[in-house]
């Protein structure tokens, strides 16, 4: 019988699995439609098929919409929306690589924030496993070296978002109905795309048929609408409250990993011998935030005595 931690850790990864294969899908499309108008579409559609199922087959849910819940789903969609903003903001004046690098710190916010905003504190397997697989983020994403700039800053404006997502999804998750709670937050995040879009962009754009109904932008919206948004949100809402903030943030870190497989594959892309490191340690991150407690202490104390006997010898 699977542990239901277990079973949470595994839905979860594949959600990282479905972001990071539609990587290369979202990268077409939003070279036709511009960031803003492709979420504001993107997670619009989501929420519109959310709300059907929800009309259809979880009526009684809708009896359980309340203030509470509202806010909750709002502060939930306002984070996710955060974190999507400054990302795109940020690839205006830095690098992909940087900025895939510092959305990847989300990783070690997650326990920072932890302790800061929730006075919980990581255990040492969670602390190894962020340690492995930030230096594994690095070594994936980070090609080129050059000095921080406003771009980065606002992408790690993007991270803390994300990081901050994560936690109170975990917080608000098992107090309101699963589904309810996530259609809420994805209608957020479209209404905030929406308005930005009229703001920072050629939102008139998004209505020409040429580029609405282009193969690319079609193909991507239908994607990720219902894999990358509608499903992997219900997902993560549904099982974070089975596990911890920390070991979600390790199994995100996984999806620059699936990215990198997804553009072997698809896209013809070459991953050096570096960056194979890099998804290596983060995997092995991943890997000691599921061991049990004292786990890592046990392995250490083997090493330890291992070492003593081999010097003594």
């Amino acid at each position: 019988m699977i542990r239901a931690s277990t079973f949470a850790d595994l839905s979860l990864l594949f959600v990282a699995l479905i972001w990071g294969a539609t990587f290369v899908i979202v990268q077409n499309a939003i070279s036709f439609l511009e960031p803003f108008s492709f979420n504001g579409i993107r997670f619009g559609f989501a929420a519109i098929l959310l709300a059907a199922w929800l009309a259809v087959f979880e009526r009684e849910q809708l009896k359980k919409l309340d203030k509470n819940l509202v806010i909750s789903g709002v502060m939930l969609g306002f984070l996710l929306f955060i974190g999507y903003a400054f990302q795109t903001l940020g690839l205006l004046y830095t690098t992909s690589s940087k900025a895939g690098f510092i959305t990847g710190l989300s990783v070690v916010l997650v326990p920072v924030l932890m302790t800061l905003v929730m006075k919980q504190r990581p255990g040492i397997h969670s602390v190894a496993g962020v340690t492995a697989a930030t230096a594994g983020l690095y070594l994936l994403t980070m090609s080129d070296i050059s000095s921080l700039n406003v771009g980065d800053g606002l992408v790690l404006i993007c991270a803390a978002g994300f990081a901050l997502h994560i936690l109170f999804t975990g917080k608000y998750s098992s107090s309101f109905p699963t589904l309810l709670l996530t259609a809420v937050q994805i209608l957020t995040v479209s209404i905030l795309s929406g308005i930005s879009s009229f703001v920072f962009e050629d939102w008139q754009n998004a209505f020409k048929p040429e580029v609405i109904f282009s193969a690319e932008v079609i193909i991507a919206l239908l994607v990720t609408s219902v894999l990358a948004t509608a499903l992997a949100f219900f997902i993560q809402t549904n099982f974070q409250k089975h596990t911890t903030a920390t070991r979600v943030a390790l199994i995100f870190a996984m999806e620059p990993v699936f990215a990198a497989i997804t553009g072997f594959f698809f896209a013809g892309e070459r991953l050096a011998p570096i960056g194979l490191a890099g998804c290596v340690l983060i995997f092995a991150g991943m890997v000691f935030a599921e061991l049990p407690p004292g786990r890592l202490d046990y392995i250490a104390k083997k090493f330890t005595i291992k070492k003593d006997a081999d010097s003594n010898a």
